[in-house]
């Protein structure tokens, strides 16, 4: 046993507080960080089984689904309405606009992107890849049941090698802006870029063609260990690289989130300087920022409270990167979710998110296709609510 006179005593008092006050403080520091724990991904329920894949969806005001059958397949139906069975659909806007027509160019070619406005309008953005026709946006009025209007989008806002992919609907500043992958014909990527249309004037401009922002990383896209290629120009396989993709506006229109698919960078510019004609393109590139790291991600949408959601193809699930961490995580999974692609938020509070089975695609699999019916629809509770049809 070991005495200690009063002031050793009093000084080993001062040390034994200190270090429990110490502890104290160790304690309620790392409190936060375990609440900051990432939550599990919650699991994505399956809310339509359809015969072929689903591409993009959006819904109408009145809860209407329509989708595009992903053109990848080639299928004969460009654009569908769900049926009430949630197992079959009704060509929208009616059977003649999914027909090749002689003497016009006014029927739906090859469409992926589509999105409804609070108008009741339906705009597909038909790439006009199949037959080849000039790209164009496709308005369809639900309301009036007729057709709204269409906007051309004609060289130099599209290039032989465009592929234009998903938009956004701006009415408050009546735009529209689409991200151009850069994969059409003889397309790589590397010329992937921006396009803003005027609802107004019908005029078209492409913007941040090579800026780092709309280019594809060296990134490859790996599915279950299968990394996807295409034939590159000298006939070997390469691995595909995917330029400007998914794209999304915040709640007021001040900003604009978008991203490559294969990279992991998502970036964002004020829509105020994207529309800002005397801004020169070096100098809106300059005004764009990375906002977030993220995996190789398809479809974009964002809800009311600035949460992004992200389609991770080589995962089978959405991630989210919410505004007040801009940390991505896996939100929502399940494992029929193969290549999910568009993801838009619907009336009824969900949001809704389609399997198109892309990887497993003859072409990516040594000309053996492993994709095969019934294609998916999933839906999956936000954060928060969303802008319906987006």
């Amino acid at each position: 046993m070991i005495l200690l006179n009063h002031d050793a005593e009093t000084a080993m008092m001062n040390m034994t507080r200190g270090i429990l006050l110490a502890s104290a403080m160790a304690m309620s520091l790392s409190a936060p960080l375990q609440a900051q724990e990432a939550p599990a991904p919650i699991e994505a329920e399956v809310f339509a089984e359809l015969p072929e894949a689903v591409g993009n969806i959006t819904f109408t005001a009145d809860d209407r689904v329509i989708f595009s059958h992903h053109p990848f397949f080639g299928h004969d139906v460009r654009v569908a309405e769900l049926n009430g069975d949630r197992r079959s659909y009704t060509p929208f806007p009616n059977a003649a606009w999914n027909k090749q027509r002689e003497g016009t160019d006014q029927y739906l070619d090859s469409v992926l992107g589509l999105r409804a406005d609070e108008n009741g309008v339906v705009w597909m953005l038909d790439m006009g890849q199949r037959t080849p026709l000039t790209p164009k946006l496709v308005g369809w009025d639900t309301r009036a049941g007729r057709l709204a209007r269409i906007y051309y989008i004609p060289a130099p806002a599209s290039l032989p090698e465009s592929q234009h992919n998903d938009f956004v609907v701006d009415l408050k500043n009546r735009k529209f802006y689409i991200a151009d992958e850069g994969i059409g014909p003889g397309g790589d990527g590397t010329k992937a870029a921006l396009v803003v249309v005027d609802m107004d004037t019908g005029a078209a401009r492409r913007l941040l063609q090579g800026h780092v922002s709309t280019l594809p990383e060296a990134v490859p896209i790996t599915v279950d260990g299968n990394v996807l290629t295409v034939p590159g120009k000298d006939g070997a396989p390469s691995p595909i690289r995917v330029g400007a993709d998914g794209i999304a506006a915040d709640k007021t229109f001040e900003w604009l989130y978008f991203a490559p698919l294969s990279g992991g960078s998502l970036y964002r510019v004020r829509i105020a300087d994207l529309n800002d004609e005397s801004l020169p393109d070096a100098g809106l590139g300059e005004r764009v920022e990375r906002y977030a790291a993220k995996p190789n991600n398809g479809g974009l949408s964002i809800d009311d409270e600035g949460n992004l959601y992200l389609t991770e193809v080589e995962a089978n699930a959405v991630g989210v990167i919410p505004a007040g961490t801009r940390q991505y995580r896996r939100f929502a999974q399940n494992e029929r979710l193969l290549w999910p692609d568009g993801v838009s938020y619907g009336p009824s509070g969900f949001m809704y998110v389609s399997a198109a089975q892309i990887a497993q695609a003859a072409i990516f699999n040594q000309g053996r296709a492993l994709n095969r019916p019934p294609y998916f629809i999933f839906r999956f509770k936000p954060l928060a609510p969303g802008r319906v049809g987006h």
